[in-house]
């Protein structure tokens, strides 16, 4: 009887098998058979345009007038009008709303001689007019369906207003914290951005970019922005090949896989060569190595930037380096439209070039279904429809309650009771309804975040107080420069003092307003803004029993707030609902299970610090100063990546390599480890997993994340959990970009952070 039961069972999964083998080779099939004519239409068209059309179409242009007014009666306005009536205009940003999307498609469509539709491009970062956390917020969720679910909520609002490709994600790699787009990303580790890179594009994108929900993603910025020299906006990068390929390249190369339609390149240069100019980035690894058959946009005017970085001495040599190395889109440069046609005329460059291009660009528009309706996605009613839903409004309270690390919590001041206490509310933050949307929400309205103070006011049954403390800025805080910080007006701490005084629990909000991080905004200074850490301490003087709220951008050093306050909450910029997340955090209602993205410094001095970093020929402590440290600072961070606490707590045992400790280069080594939530409460845990590589031909990090599982436990409740070692998470990049994996001895670690001590040893070995 058991014998027929298994055969059948071993029938049954062999007939699975097959079914399944059977489906994607159907699936495949149907792709190519796709693509293969969405190939012959664009081959078609190109055949007919000429070099001005198909120039045109590498244009782009921001929005340039009131499309619904009347049209432009002169200066260069007019100029970009009469383009785009002759089909020189092969995409536009910053139109948005289905109205205004159509009247401009219509020009392209119904004026032009070939009717090529126009792709709608804008910065949808996290979210279009519902708002996630900021996406460094997100990442710090480990909860890549949640993230998914945020950019697939961005997406259908985005395209219901007549948007069709987004500039995101962003998936550079990022060490230091002075650098204000460090909110953008996904942190410092190339592991993690990779995974992030890849949910983000499949929630933009979903399974079929035809549909009227979905936009076409952009990875960016192609590369190394993130290495920008002192953390300063649009400086240079200098790095070597090494962190090239093994850290800022694999997020890119997780996009591409993932399908990502495009790639934005970066305002910085690399080897002393403008990456918009870059052939070795965008022809020799991006579409030869990697096969990405996408295009590739420059960063705002970046190619006319060629010229400022003293690489081309003027427009005409700026248009053919960029086009040369494959750079296929031009936005708001003018390089293009004025300079590429006669560099073809001339026989400078070849036309291949040029159709190169082209065809990437229209192959996109084809697989948007632009050419099957140019006004999908220009439905009124769905645009009514579709914006600002409740779903949508869950959808990122969920991943914003998800996002929020709890950094520190001594005598379990957290939890806040829900009853019978009297709590003071103080801080310039606290009642801040704009400052919680972060940067980069273009599409969203000023002021509609749910505050933290409307938050907690719905938790009636304690006597809330809320007093601001401070100002944060003096005027106007769209400046959003350091110099307008208020640092003199002291008026308002005595008021919050006395509120301290007479309260049992004080929550104290504090860090950086949204537009303190985010494009152009690097800092030097990277503690509490203004008189802020002036306030905390006041306060503290009176009342001890304080939880501190942070907000901000980007990893803060507050080493004085570690020392002296009880427990500490990472609130990030958590959008539309941000107030709703942290209010259920801290009373509870939500058990906190976010981990740090990106490591934070004790003092600006640290700065750039993270946590893959190499061991140095002198890393331990000598009785003399002849060590790798500071003399007055310790090396270790503030908090380490990986770092987050939970209301539950978590036991880790029987860490366990199996089949031994020797195994050869192709093997899979198989590890595990017994995780029991031994806490009160039901929780969850990123269990994260590190190797070493001890000894390489290229010298590797003292820990890499290579593996991490979030993990739901009910209370008692334990679980094992299983990672699987294969060549892809054994090997790395040599100095010429080839993956190898080279035979030695290996450490693993698994734990809750970053430097967890649980530690096992192996080794692989040629066979």
């Amino acid at each position: 009887m058991k014998y027929q039961i298994r055969k059948k069972l071993i029938i049954f999964g062999a007939a699975l098998f097959l079914f399944r083998c059977s489906s994607d080779q159907k699936k495949n099939s149907m792709i190519d058979t796709k693509n293969t004519t969405i190939n012959k239409k664009v081959d078609s068209l190109l055949s007919k345009m000429t070099i001005e059309e198909k120039v045109g179409q590498m244009n782009q242009y921001n929005g340039f007038w009131d499309v619904t007014g009347p049209v432009p009666e002169e200066g260069n306005a007019k100029n970009k009008y009469e383009h785009l009536r002759k089909g020189w205009v092969g995409s536009m940003l910053n139109v948005r709303g289905t109205e205004n999307v159509k009247a401009v498609q219509r020009i392209a469509v119904e004026e032009t001689r070939l009717g090529i539709p126009l792709i709608i491009g804008f910065d949808v970062i996290h979210g279009y007019k519902t708002l996630s956390p900021i996406p460094l917020a997100e990442a710090a969720s480990w909860d890549l369906k949640a993230i998914e679910k945020s950019s697939r909520v961005a997406a259908i609002e985005a395209s219901a207003s007549g948007i069709n490709w987004t500039f995101a994600p962003m998936v550079d790699i990022s060490r230091d914290v002075r650098w204000g787009r460090v909110m953008e990303g996904a942190g410092e580790d190339p592991y993690l951005g990779s995974k992030v890179a890849k949910a983000r594009v499949k929630g933009f994108q979903g399974d079929d970019l035809s549909k009227n929900n979905t936009i076409a993603a952009c990875a960016k910025h192609f590369a190394a922005y993130g290495f920008s020299e002192a953390g300063k906006e649009y400086n240079t990068v200098d790095i070597g090949t090494s962190t090239l390929h093994n850290m800022v390249l694999p997020p890119f190369k997780a996009a591409v896989d993932a399908g990502v339609k495009t790639l934005m390149n970066s305002f910085n240069e690399l080897n002393g060569v403008p990456v918009t100019a870059s052939k070795y980035l965008q022809r020799d690894i991006l579409k030869d190595k990697w096969n990405f058959d996408g295009f590739v946009i420059s960063d705002w005017a970046s190619i006319n930037e060629i010229i400022i970085w003293g690489h081309a001495e003027n427009k005409k040599e700026a248009a053919k380096l960029a086009a040369t190395a494959g750079s296929d889109m031009d936005m708001e440069g003018y390089v293009y439209v004025k300079e590429l046609a006669n560099l073809v005329k001339e026989g400078t460059i070849k036309e291949e070039i040029v159709d190169d291009a082209v065809r990437r660009i229209l192959k996109v528009k084809f697989e948007l279904g632009l050419f099957d309706d140019p006004y999908r996605y220009c439905d009124a009613t769905n645009e009514k429809e579709n914006i600002g839903t409740k779903e949508h409004h869950d959808a990122v309270l969920d991943v914003a309650k998800k996002s929020i690390v709890l950094l520190k919590n001594e005598n379990n001041i957290l939890p806040l009771k829900k009853k019978g206490q009297k709590i003071a509310l103080i801080g310039p933050l606290a009642d801040d309804k704009n400052s919680p949307l972060g940067s980069w929400r273009l599409g969203s309205d000023d002021n509609t975040a749910i505050s933290l103070l409307e938050g907690m006011q719905n938790y009636k049954e304690n006597t809330l107080v809320f007093e601001k403390g401070v100002d944060l800025f003096n005027g106007d805080v769209a400046f959003t420069q350091q110099v307008h910080v208020n640092t003199t007006d002291r008026s308002k701490i005595s008021k919050a003092v006395a509120a301290a005084k007479n309260a049992d629990v004080v929550i104290m909000t504090l860090g950086e307003h949204g537009f303190q991080s985010g494009e152009g905004r690097s800092r030097t200074e990277i503690d509490l803004p203004g008189l802020q850490q002036e306030l905390l301490e006041a306060v503290y003087k009176v009342n001890k029993n304080i939880v501190l709220v942070l907000h901000n951008g980007r990893p803060l050093a507050i080493e004085w707030a570690d020392e002296n306050i009880p427990a500490i909450v990472e609130a990030w910029q958590l959008g539309s609902q941000s107030g709703n997340a942290i209010a259920e955090v801290l009373y509870g209602d939500y058990n906190p299970s976010g981990k740090l993205p990106m490591t934070f410094p004790r003092n600006i001095g640290q700065t750039p610090i993270y946590y893959n970093y190499k061991s140095t020929g002198r890393p331990n402590k000598e009785p003399h100063v002849f060590w790798s440290h500071y003399i007055d600072s310790e090396n270790t961070p503030l908090y380490p990546f990986g770092h987050g606490l939970s209301y539950s707590s978590f036991e880790y045992t029987n860490f366990t390599v199996h089949g031994g400790n020797s195994f050869s280069v192709n093997d899979t080594v198989k590890v595990s480890v017994d995780l029991k939530n031994t806490g009160a409460i039901d929780g969850k845990e990123v269990v994260q997993l590190y190797i070493r590589d001890l000894v390489g031909s290229v010298t590797r990090p003292v820990r890499e994340l290579k593996g991490f599982e979030l993990v739901p436990l009910k209370a008692g409740e334990s679980k094992t959990i299983t990672f699987n070692l294969s060549k892809n998470e054994l090997g790395f990049f040599n100095n010429d970009g080839d993956f190898i994996v080279e035979p030695g001895k290996f450490q693993v670690f698994i734990g809750g952070s970053s430097i967890t001590k649980l530690e096992k040893s192996f080794e692989l070995i040629k066979k």
